[in-house]
């Protein structure tokens, strides 16, 4: 007999669509994948070198269960340049990804019944990580007329004397929705004074598709709201290091040595040579990231225009990340009648794989990933507008 506590998790949508479309490759079929959050750049070759160099020179070992003192520093100093603020090595937790660092918070900080405050759309591993952890999640709906942002009144209408977290994703996936300070004193003014803590979940902060943006974190806007929040990140979007698994938790450092112990029961330290590319891709050459983000900004103007052609769709223009969640809804009917049906409408009449948007609690939708070249996105684009035609016959 399986734990309960599994029977809660669903399994990911994400990679759910994935293995389908892989499955219908592996059969021969020209299936094009919009599904995956995974850049198609390739790891940066200094990276690739300093890993190189590390299994040379055997650094083949355990390490620090929280990460090595040279990367936790690396850590340290990134974030002192990108957030403006100062933090000690007590307060960092380096982790086998962000996905893990997220996992570790909650653990160690949620208890049977503690609530967590998620706004809607979010990404698909949010709810069971709480659940995982005892905890309750409390989806709070958001609009695409107002960003897809969870506002002060709505926040406040969702905090009871339960409420223990709630979650900021800032560039949003999927949306792409992007924060403003002025969104986030607004959300900070209705926190201050409660006990509650605040997760920043920041992994794609540097994938700004405007470049009159300013990317803000919560935790800047003063000490009683630094105190309060953790910072989540990795390394895995803005470098193209998905598979290397190296994200860090930053925050109250005895949470932070509760999830350092935590991890010292589960994986250990991260990869030791995946550490010492992390080490490298932080210290090393950054030029390359105006390159990718703005082959991302060409990609969302093309889908943007493409939408714009096609009746019966409209999508709030992302502002970061490298994900569009337009809304389909008008195109349900027999044949599609919700957003799962409409995804595999499109992966067996178009071989094209999207997610559904109530993978990330937002019925109505699809997430689109533009993480591939600009010439597969085109072809994509002209066979979900000749399936949809079809649909809408």
């Amino acid at each position: 007999m399986l734990a309960n506590r599994i029977k809660l998790i669903p399994p990911s949508p994400t990679l759910t669509i994935n293995a389908k479309a892989k499955a219908m490759r592996a059969a021969g079929e020209d299936v094009i994948s919009l599904a995956a959050g995974e850049p198609d750049f390739d790891t940066p070759e200094h990276v690739k070198e300093a890993a190189i160099k590390a299994i040379r020179e055997g650094f083949n070992k355990y390490t620090a269960v929280g990460g090595i003192p040279e990367l936790k520093e690396a850590i340290i100093s990134f974030v002192q340049k990108e957030y403006n603020l100062k933090y000690s090595q007590e307060e960092v937790l380096v982790c086998c990804g962000g996905k893990q660092a997220l996992y570790n918070l909650f653990q160690v900080i949620l208890n049977p019944g503690d609530e967590v405050i998620i706004p809607a759309p979010y990404w698909v591993s949010y709810p069971p990580m709480v659940l995982l952890a005892g905890g309750k999640p409390v989806i709070v709906q958001t609009s695409e007329e107002n960003g897809f942002k969870v506002t002060p009144e709505s926040l406040e209408k969702a905090i009871t004397p339960w409420t223990k977290a709630i979650i900021l994703n800032s560039p949003s996936n999927p949306t792409g929705s992007v924060y403003t300070k002025e969104d986030l004193e607004g959300i900070g003014a209705i926190l201050k004074d409660k006990n509650i803590w605040i997760v920043s979940d920041d992994v794609y902060h540097k994938i700004l598709l405007k470049p009159e943006l300013k990317w803000n974190c919560i935790a800047n806007l003063d000490e009683e709201i630094k105190r309060k929040t953790f910072i989540v990140n990795a390394l895995s979007k803005t470098y193209s290091l998905t598979g290397w698994r190296i994200g860090y938790l930053i925050g109250n450092k005895d949470v932070i040595k509760a999830a350092t112990k935590l991890q010292s029961q589960s994986t250990s330290n991260p990869n030791s040579i995946a550490q010492r590319g992390a080490l490298a891709a932080l210290t090393g050459p950054q030029d390359f990231l105006e390159q990718w983000v703005a082959a991302f900004r060409k990609r969302a103007t093309y889908l943007m225009d493409f939408f714009k052609k096609i009746p019966g769709i409209r999508c709030f223009e992302p502002e970061g990340a490298f994900y569009a969640f337009p809304n389909v809804s008008s195109f349900f009917n027999l044949k599609a009648s919700d957003s799962v049906k409409l995804s595999e409408y499109l992966l067996e009449e178009a071989k094209v794989a999207v997610v559904p948007g109530i993978a990330f609690g937002k019925e109505g939708f699809i997430r689109i990933s533009f993480a591939t070249s600009l010439e597969t996105i085109k072809k994509a684009c002209e066979r979900i507008k000749i399936a949809l035609e079809r649909l809408s016959r």
